[in-house]
């Protein structure tokens, strides 16, 4: 926490803000203050109207009634142009990049005045080495892995040098370290140059290390205000859902760091060890666009009711590897095996046939399609039942829809509602769902929880705790060990492109793991 603020006049008042959506009412007479020097929480499920509130800041949204205030005058942000112009910066959940251009080409993109490429380069350098988010200028966006692309909106952010600064789910791609990073800069910042840091996350352990003053927002209204250090986890949790919340998955978040030798809660069921494997990857080798190693010699096996953990730095094949069991890369070498079969790998179809269904890590990138209904893109995995003689039985895709709904708890306006104007937590759901029904016999779980609220994170591991107990085999892929840890029976750790090592949940070695990660540890001889 920075210790400061709150002590002077508010620097950003939001006053009354309220934003209607048709009948949804995403922000209901909203109350926010920012001080100079403090970085202020705001918790909220999702769809509670955090990332609402922080768009009607900037300008990305015009409220219904309200006002904002700058240094006490009212103002009217009416675009982030206009929001630039009084020093609000925002940090976006979801990338606003453009895939096509580098990096520099990203952050030069709604500069005012001529386009100047070397002195855009010479800035991003500069803000990468001062605050410890190094990227390359020249690197187009398109291939940068998730965690690459949120230093980049976090540079084109601090390149205007904004003194008030929204940030909406900025770690959901980062690793605890760069995390860590990110919030010694926002502190640094709030100290030396008076910043004034609003900090939505769903993570109870971010906010209560990073933040000063707590908001917790539900269902588009602000139910509670805190003292950060009067603050703690049961409360919180509490305030955010309306309901007491089971904190299994959450203590094991906040155990992490000191959880050598411990074992948290854990309801999964973990397959005999003599049982063969469900999902076996062997000597998996292949090589990105640019000729650089994405799998090399990597080798890794589910059993039937196992969930195993891929711990690493993002970065380092857990995209590759999803890819390849999603269909959508060849192996230059090795094989993948689905219940001792072989199964083609880059050939659209097979591995889905085979009975491997993927949670993608990004689910507005390839998890599903937004401008499609939520009864559209459920149907998906399961077109063949959906049609007779080539056309689709409205009847039967509007019935799986409701069952589905129900079933999973998707909360829309409708089934036939676009699939854009859900919740982060309510898509996530729709893709875990989508992926459930086809009835596999692997998962894939790629980033399963990224940037999910606390209620959400719950629901999610629930299910894949429950797909283990009915004997699917779980592959979880993700860079936040605090969720393998609360999830997976064995956890293997993946660094460059390769598996370097293996532990038993009951051997797990906190230390010993995090060197494995940085490449820096011994590694291990795997059957």
């Amino acid at each position: 926490m920075t210790g400061q603020g709150g002590t002077g006049p508010p620097v950003l008042e939001l006053v009354g803000l309220t934003k209607r959506y048709g009948d949804v009412v995403a922000c209901d007479r909203v109350d926010l203050l920012l001080y100079a020097g403090e970085i202020h929480g705001i918790l909220g499920e999702n769809g509670a109207g955090k990332s609402t509130l922080m768009r009607l800041a900037f300008g990305l949204a015009s409220p219904d009634s309200g006002t904002v205030k700058i240094d006490g005058t009212p103002r009217e942000i009416s675009d982030p142009i206009e929001a630039s112009k009084w020093g609000i910066g925002m940090v976006h959940q979801h990338y606003s990049l453009v895939d096509a251009l580098t990096v520099w080409e990203n952050v030069a993109l709604g500069e005012a005045g001529r386009l100047d490429p070397e002195t855009t380069r010479g800035r991003i350098r500069e803000i990468s080495e001062r605050y410890g988010l190094a990227v390359d200028p020249d690197a187009p966006v398109r291939n940068l892995p998730a965690g690459i692309r949120q230093r980049v909106e976090i540079i084109k952010c601090l390149c205007h040098d904004p003194r008030i600064i929204l940030l909406d789910e900025p770690t959901s791609a980062l690793t605890p370290h760069e995390s860590e990073q990110l919030f010694e800069v926002l502190a640094e910042g709030a100290r030396s140059e008076s910043w004034a840091v609003a900090l939505v996350s769903h993570k109870l352990d971010e906010i209560l290390r990073a933040t000063d003053r707590i908001s917790v927002m539900r269902a588009g209204r602000v139910v509670d205000r805190k003292i950060t250090g009067e603050a703690d986890v049961p409360s919180l949790a509490r305030a955010m859902v309306g309901r007491p919340v089971s904190l299994r998955t959450v203590t094991a978040t906040l155990q992490s760091r000191g959880l050598q030798g411990q074992e948290a809660e854990h309801g999964g069921a973990s397959g005999p060890a003599t049982e063969p494997a469900m999902l076996r990857v062997r000597h998996a080798s292949t090589r990105g666009e640019d000729e650089g190693v994405l799998l090399d010699d990597l080798s890794v096996r589910v059993r039937a009711g196992e969930i195993v953990g891929v711990a690493g730095v993002e970065g380092n094949g857990q995209t590759a590897l999803s890819d390849v069991l999603a269909s959508l890369l060849q192996l230059d070498q090795g094989e993948v095996l689905v219940d001792g079969e072989a199964v083609p790998t880059g050939v659209a179809g097979a591995m889905a046939a085979a009975g491997v269904a993927v949670i993608p890590a990004d689910r507005h990138r390839s998890g599903c399609v937004l401008e499609m209904t939520v009864a559209e893109n459920l149907m998906i995995p399961l077109l063949d039942r959906m049609r007779r003689h080539g056309f689709l039985r409205r009847e039967a895709i509007n019935r799986n829809a409701r069952q589905l709904m129900d079933e999973y708890g998707i909360v829309a306006s409708g089934r036939h509602a676009p699939l854009e104007q859900l919740s982060g937590g309510n898509q996530q759901r729709v893709v875990v769902a989508r992926a459930l029904a086809a009835a596999p016999r692997v998962v894939v779980a790629h980033q399963p929880t990224r940037g999910l609220d606390v209620g959400a994170i719950e629901y999610v591991a629930d299910r894949l705790r429950r797909a283990a107990e009915e004997g699917l085999a779980i592959l979880l892929l993700s860079t936040d060990l605090r969720e393998i840890m609360a999830l997976a029976d064995r956890v293997v750790v993946i660094h460059r492109g390769t598996i370097v090592g293996e532990m038993a949940r009951h051997d797990l070695d906190m230390e010993h793991l995090g060197l494995l990660m940085g490449g820096t540890g011994q590694p291990e001889s795997l059957s």
